[in-house]
């Protein structure tokens, strides 16, 4: 199973808007749902944050790769989930 990581913190409007989208695309896309997807709260885990290479939050990796960085839109978003999905 693909793996995506978001890297983010609490009280970023664009970390909130791109958990939002990801909500809105598991409830459309069900087949989505075999991707395991994590959150990581670069100032509650620091320990995992710090092994990866990114500067701006939200950050996506789909498995060890960097994919998405920054601000978001949906379509950003949707582009992620369909890396980890279709490989």
């Amino acid at each position: 199973m693909r793996e995506i990581k978001m890297f983010m913190f609490d009280g970023c409007p664009h970390c909130k808007f791109a958990i939002e989208c990801v909500q809105k695309l598991m409830n459309v896309h069900p087949e989505y749902k075999q991707i395991k997807f994590t959150t990581i709260d670069e100032h509650k885990q620091p320990d995992i944050a710090d092994r990866y290479d990114y500067y701006y939050v939200p950050t996506f990796y789909v498995d060890e790769a960097k994919i998405h960085e920054g601000h978001v839109e949906m379509s950003d978003v949707e582009y992620v989930f369909k890396i980890a999905y279709e490989g």
